[in-house]
């Protein structure tokens, strides 16, 4: 067999390299932001002002901001702010009230940041991207429950400029702001409808978690399902709670993010106007694949 000279090495060096980094930019592990120089932060810019929120294809995160707990309750890299940076614009909140306090967790995994920090941060990034507007989800986890709402409607006092009323604003009244989108326990805001049903998130093959997905994301394309409501769609998952140990949040966003790019992308050349899919909820997204997202508007 004849050997590889020096050049050819150099070349597949490259190959990988590129590879590696094409890869990099729709699944991502790396705690530290690199945008690039000709990045659009602020991509909200270019909508119609006339546009329902309802009717416009958002990048978000599961579990937003799970970003300890090892290969199990890990979800995300980026910090929030980051997040925000990449085009991130729906933030999924899970709480627990301690006093008057609502700490941010995954499961029983306290995850070192508060609701109200997290607000704090979302609302100083709003005040220099003005154009944009951010919706956020507060789901109450473990025990003690019924406290959350009281206080998560206190907290938004403090945020008069928040959107807290439950009928569909346009992005012209949301520049700017902080949309609330509630379901079942608190109240506030406007509607939000989860296509992922009970144990939905639960991943023991992931080409049927694909077929999930196509099935919900195609739902969503039909007014009816977003009448009146935010629809919200999951990529996300884990096969833990079945002792799928191979099957974690990470491990699945390698798989499932490379997929969902060319699935996203295949479908943006098949109609115009181009379809509407809601909010779709990501593990571990990397910049190509939030563009992407946001190329749907």
């Amino acid at each position: 067999m004849k050997k590889m000279g020096v050049p050819g090495k150099i070349l597949c060096v490259l190959m990988l390299l590129l590879h590696s980094s094409i890869q990099q930019q729709v699944f991502n592990d790396e705690e530290t932001l690199h945008l690039p120089a000709n990045y659009t932060i602020g991509w909200m810019e270019t909508l119609d002002d006339e546009k329902l929120i309802s009717d416009i294809t958002l990048p978000g995160t599961h579990e937003s901001l799970a970003l300890h707990g090892g290969f199990i309750a890990k979800c995300q890299a980026w910090s929030l702010e980051d997040q925000l940076k990449a085009g991130i614009r729906f933030f999924d909140f899970r709480v627990f009230p301690l006093g008057k306090n609502l700490l941010i967790m995954h499961g029983p995994i306290y995850q070192y940041a508060t609701l109200k920090n997290a607000l704090e941060t979302i609302k100083t990034f709003l005040s220099k991207y003005k154009s944009e507007t951010v919706l956020v989800r507060v789901k109450p986890v473990l025990f003690l429950k019924n406290k959350v709402p009281l206080l998560v409607e206190n907290m938004a006092k403090n945020y008069p400029d928040c959107w807290t009323e439950e009928t569909i604003p346009n992005i012209g009244q949301v520049r700017g702001k902080i949309v609330f989108v509630q379901k079942n326990a608190i109240r506030l805001g406007i509607r939000l409808y989860e296509t992922d049903k009970h144990n939905d998130y639960i991943v023991t093959n992931v080409e049927k978690k694909k077929e999930t997905i196509i099935k919900h994301l195609n739902d969503t394309t039909y007014e009816q399902y977003r009448a009146g409501c935010v629809v919200l769609n999951y990529s996300s998952g884990t096969g833990i709670p079945r002792l799928s140990l191979d099957i974690n949040p990470k491990s699945l966003a390698k798989q499932i993010n490379p997929w969902l790019y060319k699935h996203l992308d295949n479908e943006s050349k098949k109609t115009n106007p181009k379809p509407c899919f809601g909010v779709i909820a990501m593990d571990f997204p990397g910049l190509d694949l939030i563009k992407k997202v946001t190329e749907f508007n």
